[in-house]
């Protein structure tokens, strides 16, 4: 605690003597367009939103002000590659990359290792780059794919009395990296667990899922879990609706739970349910903070009319990460200009507190968790939300539920070392 308060000593006064400082760059590589346009624009407007309320409130992070280049992707990985290559030098360079798509985030990892530019992936990506050691430069806190996979599974058998054996529960997923991430940690719960494991893929973008459903109808599974993203998700849950599937039993990953999933089924998605990360609804000091010095201005990146909802709130999430993680790193390095690399010592000394949610105006937002070289993972925690098509609304139904770190270590060991063998990389934490 005395290193921190001379840090931030340091800090203030180089700030007060120092240069002037350029600003701290945090590229937004965004899709509002395409056929994932209506889950990436909530998201990108709460990740530009809580920027824009830390220039306008706070002057920055530490006294710097924050750059927000966006570049759209259309969550096409050639594209996103493009638009990293396009950014990455702007200003005094680029701090982190959050790119809201696992395709572009398998194709970045090599090249942020190699740039040396952190990249976040919160709750996608590569699952095993919560092993800092090999993945030094990726990080994916609070969650990963293989978390989701195993509360999902752990809530199953809440509600089975506490066994699965015997139990058919039917994945269906996007037919690309994302959607894949889940089979073999599901593979191996099967196993453990004794439950049929039906795997039915959906091509991209997922309008047309008729015979996929139909095979549902006639295999009758007692759970189906979902992987979906975008015109997926609202296809598979009007397709579950006609075919009377119970919807209670329906479960998506956290990516498949926004409001833009369920609306359009109408009263056919009454009961859904989906994995949440964080916490719901606008009962939170932070989004005062934006509708006054965001919104109220003109500022805001959208029409100001997504706050609190799913994947805007994750927006805000995941900027306010980053923020703390800037923000941390300034302590460290003594010095507001922080570089990239600075940036990745503080993402990987992060320390979120319950204290320090409340000081942001996110109480209960989200867990209190710590990061390490060993666990760029976080705690791997989600709740459940389900949805009221009455009142269009989700509403959390469980407390926070843990994931089977110690299966989930092992898998991580595994595709991690098989992932450094191929690479010619030797692990290391300093």
């Amino acid at each position: 605690m005395k290193m921190k308060k001379i840090a931030a000593l340091a800090l203030t006064s180089a700030l007060v003597a120092g240069p002037a400082m350029a600003d701290l760059v945090f590229p937004s590589l965004s899709y509002r367009t395409g056929p994932y346009a209506a889950n990436g624009i909530p998201f990108a407007d709460g990740y530009m939103d809580y920027f824009t309320m830390l220039n306008e409130r706070d002057g920055g992070i530490g006294g710097v002000r924050i750059d927000v280049p966006e570049c759209e992707t259309g969550y096409n990985t050639e594209k996103g590659v493009e638009c990293y290559e396009s950014t990455k030098d702007i200003g005094a360079g680029a701090l982190i990359y959050q790119p809201l798509s696992t395709g572009i985030t398998y194709q970045l990892i090599p090249k942020v290792s190699a740039d040396g530019i952190p990249l976040h992936t919160m709750g996608y990506g590569r699952t095993s780059a919560m092993d800092g050691a090999t993945f030094p430069w990726v990080f994916n806190y609070p969650a990963n794919y293989w978390d989701g996979a195993s509360i999902a599974m752990n809530h199953i058998i809440d509600l089975e009395g506490g066994s699965l054996e015997g139990k058919s529960i039917a994945l269906v997923y996007h037919n690309s990296a994302y959607g894949k991430e889940p089979i073999r940690t599901l593979q191996e719960l099967s196993a453990q667990m004794g439950f049929k494991l039906t795997e039915i893929p959906v091509d991209h973008p997922g309008q047309e899922q008729k015979s996929q459903w139909l095979q549902i109808r006639r295999e009758r599974p007692d759970y189906v879990v979902m992987w979906g993203w975008g015109v997926m998700n609202q296809v598979a849950i009007q397709e579950a609706s006609n075919i009377n599937f119970p919807m209670d039993h329906f479960i998506g990953v956290w990516w498949s739970g926004s409001e833009n999933d369920v609306i359009p089924a109408g009263a056919g998605a009454d009961g859904y349910k989906a994995l949440n990360m964080h916490a719901i609804g606008t009962d939170f000091p932070v989004y005062d903070d934006i509708q006054a010095h965001v919104v109220d201005k003109g500022l805001a990146a959208g029409a100001g009319d997504q706050i609190g909802s799913v994947l805007y709130s994750r927006g805000v999430y995941a900027a306010m990460l980053a923020a703390e993680a800037a923000r941390t790193a300034q302590e460290i390095a003594g010095h507001g200009d922080i570089t990239a690399a600075e940036m990745r010592a503080g993402m990987e000394a992060l320390s979120i507190t319950d204290a320090r949610m409340e000081e942001l105006g996110m109480a209960g937002f989200g867990p209190a968790f710590d990061v390490s070289c060993q666990n760029h993972g976080g705690p791997g925690l989600a709740y459940i939300q389900q949805w009221d098509a009455d009142t269009q609304t989700w509403s959390l139904v469980t407390d926070l539920i843990a994931s089977d770190r110690e299966l989930i270590g092992k898998l991580v060991e595994e595709d991690a070392a098989a992932y450094a063998a191929e690479n010619n990389i030797t692990p290391a934490c300093n």
